[in-house]
């Protein structure tokens, strides 16, 4: 299904205490990536306009954090519903602003939704714990929340990255201000019409619309105590510095350099879709992207159905277009640098031509490179953008030595048939997500998402069990009642 894009500019507003309102800051244009068209214009949000709606959702949070989670989650429950209904709509506008085909946009949605439903499982899940420690006195946690959060989110996934802490956030009792990306801010508009319809109070969630300055206001506030990002490294990492130097709870996800180890042994029909969707899925414009194919020994023939398989997409069809034109030039210079410095294409997506109609869009096509050395800057610097480097091992031990030596550590897969193999990768891997014949790692929930090294800063993950104690505190009661005779050092 072709993308639907809008015909006329939307205006963007911010969403402030159940109301839909311009901000007073200076003008931002949102075009289109499939054929450069203006689809939304929006102003950005002015500091008094942070310090309103955060002030808003300070008062509003100590009536949502004594609602029962039972209650808060019966909003959920109807937001899944509501997003059922909308996921044609909701994915058309998504895939719009952000340069992804519709599939994509409708599976982003998708993985959102689930999210949304492990929220949802949390009033029957995480209700505390209790246990008598001693005779006549009790122990026992409660899950409180932490007051006002924030999150601020890329570009590339408009929907799916602010549902892996939207539903959680809300259910454990926060109230949640949402800083969407100022390229693809349209879909923050759906959603929070759709959480209104669900029948969230007024006040617990905000949508504050704008750039680096809204993002440091939220920093700094004291009133903001957790915060979560989603962006490139070097901005993680400034965000990590700032908002705990102000005393935040932070937990800021970074870049990637995903490598995937390719064994002789791999099934071919396996590891040749596998790896191309990857690299090409989302045009590469995902941090779970394939971005080194470190090839052990005689692997021709696998290469060959990676390169037979990325050639056959269509772009618009089957791979979107990229965030910007800036990008696009990006690309191709990282290509044509490589190849100066002696890297061979196989495939060149340079040469690769719009679809009929969007020529004023972004487009660049799978482009695979081979023998590029591990110390060329292609190899180590995280692309976002649809291409595959292939480094030569001699065997396993120097391949998972290169993997080690990246500064990230998202993911990386291993496609064998080998099951020992397959474990020593998964055991040797400097990263916090492995995959075995799987080209894009992402777990299933509950089992969260994240990385380390330097695709992460702070503590825990951003989806799963292991968010929860992000998005609220142990509170720990100790009970006694009557005095006991049989006293022991306990008492």
């Amino acid at each position: 299904m072709s993308v639907k894009i809008p015909l006329s500019p939307i205006p963007v507003l911010n969403f402030v205490s159940g109301k839909f309102k311009a901000g007073t800051g200076s003008k931002i244009s949102i075009h289109s990536p499939h054929n450069g068209a203006l689809i939304g214009e929006v102003h950005q949000s002015s500091s008094e306009e942070v310090q309103t709606a955060i002030a808003d959702a300070r008062r509003a949070q100590k009536e949502w954090a004594a609602t029962p989670i039972k209650e808060r989650t019966k909003v959920l429950f109807q937001l899944r519903q509501i997003l059922l209904r909308d996921i044609d709509e909701i994915s058309h506008l998504k895939s719009s602003e952000s340069g992804k085909t519709f599939a994509e946009g409708k599976a982003g949605l998708m993985k959102g939704i689930e999210v949304l439903e492990f929220a949802t499982s949390l009033q029957n899940l995480d209700v505390g714990g209790k246990l008598e420690v001693s005779r006549g006195v009790s122990c026992e946690y409660r899950r409180m929340p932490v007051g006002v959060v924030a999150s601020i989110t890329p570009f590339n996934f408009p929907a799916m990255v602010p549902f892996w802490t939207i539903p959680t956030a809300l259910a454990l009792g926060n109230a949640y201000i949402w800083k969407p990306s100022e390229k693809t801010p349209l879909t923050s508009m759906k959603i929070a019409q759709s959480l209104q319809e669900a029948g969230l109070p007024d006040g617990i969630f905000q949508v504050l619309q704008g750039g680096a300055e809204v993002a440091q206001s939220l920093l700094d506030h004291p009133d903001v105590q957790a915060l979560s990002f989603v962006g490139s490294t070097p901005v993680a990492r400034a965000v990590y510095e700032r908002g705990t130097k102000a005393g935040k709870r932070i937990l800021a996800l970074g870049g990637a350099k995903n490598h995937i180890v390719l064994l002789p042994d791999a099934n071919p029909e396996i590891a040749g879709i596998g790896i191309s969707d990857s690299f090409t899925g989302c045009a590469g414009q995902r941090c779970m992207a394939a971005a080194v194919v470190l090839a052990v020994g005689e692997v021709r023939h696998h290469i060959q159905k990676i390169i037979d398989r990325a050639s056959s997409l269509e772009l618009g069809k089957d791979m979107g277009a990229i965030i910007s034109k800036a990008q696009v030039k990006f690309l191709h210079d990282q290509i044509a640098n490589a190849v100066a410095e002696g890297a061979k294409i196989l495939l060149d997506g340079r040469k690769a031509s719009p679809p009929p109609g969007m020529e004023q869009g972004n487009w660049i096509g799978p482009t695979i490179l081979d023998y590029v050395s591990p110390h060329q800057e292609i190899s180590k610097l995280e692309l976002f953008g649809p291409v595959l480097c292939i480094v030569r091992c001699k065997d396993i031990s120097e391949a998972m030595r290169i993997e080690n030596s990246s500064l990230m550590g998202n993911a990386c897969s291993v496609f064998t048939s080998s099951g020992a193999l397959a474990e020593k990768v998964i055991s040797m891997a400097s990263t916090g997500m492995v995959g075995v014949n799987v080209g894009v790692p992402v777990p299933r929930e509950p089992f969260s998402f994240g990385g380390i090294n330097q695709s992460k800063f702070g503590h825990g993950d951003i989806t799963g069990t292991s968010s929860l104690d992000f998005w609220s505190n142990l509170k720990k009661v100790t009970v006694k009642w009557d005095q006991q005779h049989d006293n022991n050092w306990m008492s």
